[in-house]
């Protein structure tokens, strides 16, 4: 049979998976794409900016 801190140990064990899973996937569809677009957006203008002077 299961103990209380055995299962208590088992929902901590599931919370972290859980919370470590959905900011993977947070990070992966919406931080990452925003970082890169922001990167590209700014290399452009530095680039457009060198080719003015």
């Amino acid at each position: 049979m299961i103990e209380f801190d055995q299962y208590l140990g088992f929902l901590a064990f599931l919370t972290i998976l859980t919370i470590g899973f959905w900011l993977m996937i947070f990070l992966i569809t919406f931080v990452v794409p925003f970082w890169l677009t922001g990167n590209l957006i700014q290399w452009l203008k530095e680039k457009r900016e060198k080719a003015k002077s």
